[in-house]
């Protein structure tokens, strides 16, 4: 059975929505199937992947209202092995809609129940807030991958994320772990860059992913043409850190699904 991970931040600008698509991506070109589900009413991973958000009509607004079967939904990318459920500039208003309903925050859960049987990872990309959209997706990941920006306020909110897991542990999904601190947009040249690599370690020691994503302009061109980073320049700094975080993943759950058997 599949692994939900949910890549979380309530702040934007960290390399969210750039490591769903490309560990995504990347997954799926070490040959593992993976259903992208895009959470985010900027749809940025969706059109990152290719898709024309304009022309959605289901997606992740129509599986959070019930209206639509997850399989329904699903869409096939031109990356490898990888499906999506796209979003549209409409889930802005779901979080209005789902104030009053019954178990709003699990609505997301309920919808892809059964999903993961299909799929080796499901990564939802969240919105850039706290809100209902994010409280779905971290109460139906079985753990959380927290991109943090080597800048001056990296850790500034992480507290506040942090909390906001432990709250959802407590009442809504007391199975969800945290699969680790991802550092992003690291430029060695920069004492701050290091700086926040040292007290990020200090902090959270083995909560924080080995691979560490650099500061890279072909990462940054790549959703201007609906690729990833791995269709879009194989040989590039950003693709190979993103193969190897998604190694790195591979690694840590095989481990630990051999431990649990054992």
């Amino acid at each position: 059975m599949g692994k939900i991970i949910a890549i979380a931040n309530q702040k934007g600008g960290v390399g969210k929505t750039t490591t769903t698509v490309n560990l995504a991506a990347s997954l799926g070109v070490l040959e593992k199937k993976i259903l992208l589900i895009d959470a985010d009413p900027q749809a940025n991973a969706s059109s990152g992947l290719g898709i024309d958000v304009e022309q959605v009509e289901i997606g992740s607004y129509q599986l959070l209202e019930h209206a639509v079967l997850a399989k329904d939904a699903i869409q096939t990318t031109s990356s490898p092995n990888v499906d999506i459920i796209p979003a549209h500039i409409d889930l802005v208003a779901i979080e209005i809609e789902l104030v009053d309903k019954e178990n709003r925050e699990s609505m997301l859960k309920q919808a892809i129940e059964g999903l993961a049987d299909d799929y080796d990872y499901i990564l939802i990309d969240c919105a850039p807030s706290l809100g209902l959209l994010t409280l779905n997706a971290l109460t139906a990941a079985d753990s959380v991958i927290i991109p943090i920006q080597c800048e001056y306020f990296a850790l500034e909110g992480l507290g506040k994320l942090l909390n906001t897991i432990k709250s959802i542990q407590k009442i809504h999904n007391p199975e969800l772990d945290i699969e680790g601190l991802l550092l992003t947009m690291y430029d060695s040249r920069l004492r701050l860059s290091n700086q926040v690599v040292e007290e990020v370690k200090k902090h959270f020691d083995e909560m924080v992913f080995k691979t560490i994503i650099q500061r890279n302009v072909r990462l940054g061109e790549a959703p201007s043409y609906g690729e990833s980073i791995i269709s879009y320049d194989a040989s590039s700094k950003g693709a190979n850190n993103y193969l190897s975080l998604a190694q790195e993943i591979i690694e840590k759950n095989t481990v630990s699904s051999h431990g649990e058997s054992n």
